[in-house]
């Protein structure tokens, strides 16, 4: 590590100190449809959790005040990342873990970092962190690197070395959540120094606003490469792409006329959009209005072949050539659509964290965001009966099929219910979750030689079209085994929605099940303990664990911030229990109107305490009925019982 760290205290960091996270009880396998699967089922704890994680990660990653970047899979511009989001994501996403106040640092977040001393230290460790990161991947020239190097494998062979240097959208999307997460740090950070006299703190002044600058380049940079990652596909009905699309959509075997004749009146407000609205970097030969061609849109492996240059944005990644084959690919829209949405927060827009060329990036993001999340959303229901997301496993547009490709377009699904606050077939959707979960083998058990068992280890493999036109290599694949966080997320993100208690209750469930699957592939032994993945124990796989895989770990993170995020909010208020709450509370006010008719004067008698004390609790419980009915129907309960109890106390009084 550089110099930036030699103010730090070193500490001795003990192995047999760091917590193994979400430890293992001895329950049953949860299933959601399975009345008792609550009680079975590992509880999700995120903010123990999450500390946990932290502690793990200091423990693996910071040793001897140096920090080691890198994992299993080596070090490039996206593990990097995850390993620093990691940190990073839930201390700009949960005010609770914030660390750019060092005086308003929670006791348990210093004890968790105290392997980079005091608190007032910390914040400094970050920006080294972040100046190395970005010295790491930025060229000589200031260009931004996003590189995605160890995380690339050939079909034959391995990638030359031109073909490591190939840019993909998960580093465009990790890339754009780590410079969002660390402007929100360092505006932060900056106004906790502002008025310090240590010399420290002087110099850190001085080195927040390059540092910003050069995270703002990045940002631009990995904005820009995701608008020109994305792709409309418009194949015609008779092509093999075409027939692949219409057999996922046509599930009630129409005369295929017929199909693309309601195709196209389901997706008309969708291309006329696409048609007037997405201009920059938009294809010119796409006629996206056409409605004798299919369309469909999403996001390629990496900027894509048909993509124009942005013109507007003076980096190599505004006019660079591009090698994707144009075309969505599941899983890269989906990674695609998690970053933008980190964008698009409201805690980002009320920060103006953005420039203006930003905000046209932003603008164009948002369009684009909007056009998958939606299209995929309607391809998944599309019909009058049988969905097409019934039929697992999910086809592509190119012919290829697996469980994970259903639970991607199940997860936009949902992430579009979430951001319309929408429960329009909700219930029907966790049916389906339901099913993969246990085609996946997270509520069901694994066998022998379990094809399922790939899902997770080594994951699916989605091969990168078009790699193969660098440099004469060979053609690229990418491994994706983040099926269990997935479910999990999702599932977690949808119980926020205000359905009913008997949704919400799978959903939980669901997750709470994702939780155990992946508490028993989490690290036990050697660096890395606490952290993920071991697949051995669960997925019966010889292969050593050596080191932690940031792609999963990073992933996990996520899961237990959007848990935190869910488990903040209120309780559910379903209208039968608001319902008896009432009727309660109407009848203890009528009995309480009574009592106080009997209680004579002003003075602090004891009935005439206990007759305030009441008519508190009533109004109490007045206040919470909206949000929690549970809570008003038990103040109300208690309430009658004390009523019951004066009454009682004067009929035994006059009988004495």
């Amino acid at each position: 590590m550089h110099t930036a760290f030699a103010v730090i205290e070193k500490r001795e960091i003990s192995w047999s100190s760091v917590p193994k996270t979400c430890k293992l009880h001895a329950r049953r396998p949860a299933r959601a449809t399975d009345a008792g699967a609550r009680a079975g089922s590992m509880r999700i704890r995120p903010r123990q959790q999450l500390l946990d994680l932290w502690r793990a990660v200091l423990a693996f990653s910071y040793q001897d005040g140096t920090w080691t970047w890198g994992g299993r899979e080596g070090s490039n511009s996206i593990s990097d990342a995850e390993q620093l989001l990691c940190l990073l994501y839930p201390a700009t996403e949960i005010s609770a873990f914030a660390l750019d106040q060092p005086n308003e640092m929670a006791a348990d977040i210093k004890a968790t970092l105290e392997a980079w001393g005091e608190e007032t230290g910390i914040g400094g460790v970050i920006v080294a962190l972040l100046e190395e990161y970005l010295a790491r991947y930025t060229a000589p020239d200031g260009e931004p690197l996003f590189h995605a190097g160890s995380y690339l494998h050939a079909d034959e062979g391995r990638p030359t070395d031109e073909q490591l240097r190939l840019e993909v959208v998960d580093s465009f999307s990790m890339s754009l959540s780590l410079c969002m997460a660390a402007l929100r740090f360092l505006r932060g950070f900056q106004r906790s120094v502002a008025g310090e006299v240590r010399l420290e703190a002087k110099q850190l002044r001085d080195r927040i606003p390059p540092l910003i600058e050069a995270v703002g380049r990045r940002l631009t940079g990995a904005m820009t490469g995701l608008v020109r990652s994305f792709v409309i596909h418009t194949p015609a009905p008779k092509s093999p792409e075409g027939r692949a699309i219409l057999t996922m959509l046509n599930q009630s075997r129409a005369p295929l006329d017929d199909v693309i004749n309601q195709l196209s009146e389901r997706l008309e407000r969708l291309r006329v959009q696409a048609a007037n609205e997405v201009k920059l970097s938009q294809t010119r030969e796409i006629d996206v209005a056409d409605d004798e061609r299919l369309f469909e849109c999403g996001w390629g492996w990496g900027i894509v072949q048909s993509a124009s240059t942005i013109d507007t944005v003076p980096l190599r990644v505004g006019h660079q050539r591009g090698f994707a084959e144009s075309r969505p690919y599941l899983y890269f829209t989906a990674v695609a659509l998690d970053g933008i949405s980190d964008l698009l927060s409201q805690r980002i827009r009320e920060l103006e964290l953005l420039t203006d060329e930003q905000r046209t990036l932003a603008d164009a993001l948002q369009l684009r965001f909007e056009l998958a999340r939606t299209y995929w959303s309607i391809i998944a229901r599309f019909g009058s009966g049988r969905w097409p997301l019934d039929d697992i496993p999910w086809r592509t547009s190119d012919g290829e099929e697996s469980d994970y490709y259903s639970l991607a377009v199940a997860a936009m699904l949902v992430q579009d219910l979430v951001y319309r606050e929408s429960t329009d077939d909700l219930a029907r959707t966790v049916r389906i979750f339901d099913q993969l979960a246990r085609r996946g083998r997270i509520t069901s058990r694994l066998t022998g030689d379990d094809p399922a068992a790939e899902l997770h280890h080594p994951g699916i493999r989605v091969k990168l079209a078009g790699s193969e036109s660098m440099a004469d290599g060979p053609r690229l694949h990418w491994h994706v085994s983040d099926f269990a966080t997935v479910l999990m997320k999702r599932c977690l993100q949808a119980a926020r929605l205000r359905t009913d208690v008997a949704t919400r209750d799978q959903l939980i469930t669901l997750a709470e099940a994702a939780m155990e699957h992946l508490n028993g592939r989490a690290l036990r032994d050697g660096p890395g303990t606490g952290l993920w993945d071991d697949p051995a124990p669960m997925l019966r796989s010889s292969k050593d664990a050596s080191g932690p895989s940031w792609f999963l770990t990073e992933r996990m993170m996520e899961c237990l911030v959007i848990a935190y995020d869910t488990f903040t909010g209120p309780p559910l208020a379903p209208s039968a229990m608001v319902s008896r709450a009432i009727d309660l509370l109407s009848e203890a006010e009528h009995l309480l109107n009574q009592e106080e008719l009997r209680v004579e004067g002003y003075d602090a008698t004891p009935r005439h305490t206990a007759v305030d004390r009441i008519r508190q609790s009533l109004d109490r419980a007045r206040r919470v009925l909206a949000e929690r009915p549970g809570t008003a129907y038990s103040l109300a309960t208690q309430a009658l019982i004390e009523l019951d109890e004066l009454a009682y106390a004067r009929q035994d009084a006059m009988r004495a």
